[in-house]
């Protein structure tokens, strides 16, 4: 079974259930992945989501990838790739599947920059975050293609828009 829990640092805008959409996002996600089956599995499959400031995350991203400033997500998989197939039998209690951290400042700022909500844009930080947690990635042509194209699907399964399409 998924688990998804929100930790606030601070209050993060728009009066949104967190935990509530944090745990539709990644249950998306991982819906249109090969490791789909872990939603339903019999261990507790947990997945945990910290709402932070950028401060927290630019110490985060330098400590941890040597970037010293804020990026909008970090994700934190804590199940090696190759281990990932075999999770759904587990007879394990319970799955840490990873830590997704996102930065407040940075998502409100890239919200207001693409004309979306705040909901929305984290939404897809979630889904982006979920995804990696489950071993995509983006450091090529071919994985950006194909992480985006499931970004997109995992969004429009929640009512929202491409946030790839191209803008008039």
């Amino acid at each position: 079974m998924l688990s998804v829990e929100t930790h606030e640092a601070s209050p993060w805008p728009d009066d949104l259930d967190w935990q509530a959409r944090a745990g539709e996002a990644a249950a998306a996600a991982l819906a249109l992945t090969p490791y789909a089956a872990l939603a339903d599995a019999a261990p507790l499959v947990e997945v945990a989501i910290r709402l932070a400031d950028d401060d927290e995350v630019q110490a985060l991203n330098r400590d941890f990838r040597g970037k010293d400033k804020p990026t909008n997500v970090l994700s934190f998989p804590q199940v090696q790739p190759d281990l990932l197939e075999t999770m759904s039998n587990s007879d394990d209690g319970e799955i840490l599947l990873g830590d997704i951290v996102l930065a407040r400042e940075t998502c409100v700022r890239e919200a207001a920059e693409k004309g979306v909500s705040v909901a929305d844009h984290a939404t897809h930080l979630i889904v982006h975050g979920t995804l990696h947690l489950v071993g995509y990635d983006h450091v090529d042509d071919h994985g950006a293609e194909a992480m985006e194209a499931l970004e997109v699907k995992a969004l429009a399964s929640l009512g929202i828009a491409n946030p790839y399409a191209v803008q008039d």
